[in-house]
């Protein structure tokens, strides 16, 4: 169940957990030793979300290859899924943005919601540890674990393309830039181009597979 953020911040035995949780390092910059921004709360975060996931599809899915849970946990857990539930929390008013970040969008900004779900929950983990933050995570992200799983799994490319499409930017581009070895032993070298900037490069035994890891790359470094 997703709860707003009034709910949420009644919750926290320290307020000033959350409220660094939401503050962005634009904010930061216009207004010097207040406090820090969300990032460190953000690595933490992200990696409790990962482990999470991951331990529960490690005991929901016991016949499942790696390859399987690898994808099914970046369907359930990527940056689109956590700024729906941003938007869900109703996190954009909340924010702490500087003005030229709030003027360009920030509120919206599919990344930035992102992250700051994750510095959520890396601030839940501090404020009343792992058992707490597990809930969080099951209920806003994990809740329909079983859904996502009879369903077609989108794999990277798909997934990097509703990124930029939800960012208004044009379709991602795929082109080979280093082409080596044998015919039976081939290696690829691909860079995906977005806005006329590379985002990430991959490699692979096939194209497809270097488009894949590139936008594996690309996700996994959630460019804003």
């Amino acid at each position: 169940m997703i709860k707003k953020i009034t709910e949420l911040r009644q919750n926290f035995k320290d307020k000033k957990l959350l409220d660094l949780a939401l503050t962005h390092r634009s904010w930061v910059n216009e207004h010097k030793g207040e406090r820090t921004s969300n990032e460190r709360l953000e690595f933490l975060g992200d990696a409790i979300l990962e482990f999470v996931a991951s331990k529960e599809l490690f005991k929901q899915f016991p016949d499942k290859e790696e390859g399987y849970l690898t994808a099914l946990r970046a369907n359930l857990v990527n940056t689109v899924a956590l700024a729906e539930v941003a938007l869900k929390l109703d996190l954009g008013p909340e924010l702490f943005l500087s003005k030229g970040e709030e003027e360009g969008g920030g509120r919206g900004n599919t990344s930035l919601l992102a992250d700051t779900v994750e510095a959520i929950i890396g601030a839940i983990y501090i404020d009343r540890g792992i058992d707490d933050s597990e809930k969080f995570i099951k209920e806003n992200l994990l809740a329909e674990t079983q859904k996502k799983a009879s369903e077609p799994l989108k794999d990277a490319k798909s997934q990097l393309q509703e990124l930029v499409q939800s960012k208004g930017l044009a379709t991602p581009k795929y082109q080979v830039v280093e082409e080596s070895g044998p015919d039976h032993d081939k290696k690829f070298v691909i860079e995906v181009i977005v806005d006329s900037e590379v985002w990430g490069r991959g490699e692979g035994k096939s194209k497809g597979e270097a488009e894949q890891e590139a936008a594996r790359q690309v996700l996994s470094k959630k460019v804003q």
